[in-house]
């Protein structure tokens, strides 16, 4: 009798930690979630954008992409990545003219809008995860093993590429260096 009323509160115990840690993890994600959005936003620069100020999940950034972000934000991620106007034209797969002709109050298409919030989001979580932006764009020039010992920044044209990117920084952050 003794044996079961102790493994129920073992039970009982273990459940209650299992829901708290998730509960915890849940909270932790958000908040990670939210800090990293904020950072996106700035590394585009659109801090002072009501539009962007409002962003508190990807659905968020969906209307935005969809209403399109203007050229001034793809401008301010550039600086700060150190993207070159012709390496951001095969990312966003515009010609180079074409990008230049835009003012930086004009609204890029959704697929272009998509790509530079994308581009923000990888650049942020890199930096966080590799200690700095000096580090993450040193590893985004590096030929790497995994990646078929090409360079990150040659998988910034699809977003397949780009999801890649993002689980390898994951398991660069977990301690898994395959």
């Amino acid at each position: 009798m003794k044996k079961t009323e102790e493994k129920n509160n073992n039970s009982r115990k273990y459940k209650h930690t299992t829901a708290a840690k998730e509960m915890l993890l849940q909270e932790s994600m958000a908040t990670y979630n939210a800090e990293s959005f904020n950072k996106a936003i700035l590394m585009m620069g659109m801090q002072q954008d009501s539009r962007f100020r409002s962003v508190k999940n990807d659905t968020d950034f969906i209307d935005i992409i969809r209403e399109g972000i203007p050229k001034e934000a793809m401008s301010n991620l550039m600086d700060i990545a150190e993207i070159s106007l012709q390496e951001m034209s095969d990312i966003t797969h515009i010609s180079d003219r074409t990008l230049r002709r835009y003012s930086s109050q004009d609204k890029l298409p959704q697929e272009q809008s998509e790509r530079v919030v994308e581009l923000a989001k990888l650049y942020t979580r890199g930096s966080d995860v590799l200690g700095g932006l000096a580090n993450f764009k040193e590893w985004m020039d590096s030929r790497l093993i995994p990646l078929g010992n090409k360079k990150p920044k040659e998988f910034l044209d699809t977003s397949l590429g780009i999801d890649l990117l993002m689980k390898e920084l994951g398991r660069i952050e977990q301690g898994i260096f395959a």
